[in-house]
């Protein structure tokens, strides 16, 4: 897995009935991209965080340009 400061990293939930969470990472605490990241939450909560096989990293959005 790697990993950009700003892409979004997405943990689906691991039992039934827990939700998936996202988090922005703020941090890229490992070599090349790697785990750990350091991530913030919607809710203003960080973490330090080593995502396992339940996890996906999503690029960085970027604003929408119309190109008319």
């Amino acid at each position: 897995m790697r990993a950009n400061r700003g892409d979004q990293l997405l943990m689906h939930g691991r039992t039934v009935g827990q939700h998936d969470r996202t988090a922005e990472i703020v941090e890229v605490m490992g070599t090349k991209g790697e785990p750990p990241y350091r991530v913030r939450f919607d809710d203003g909560h960080e973490a330090v965080v080593s995502p396992g096989p339940d996890s996906v990293v999503q690029g960085r959005r970027e604003p929408h340009e119309d190109k008319r």
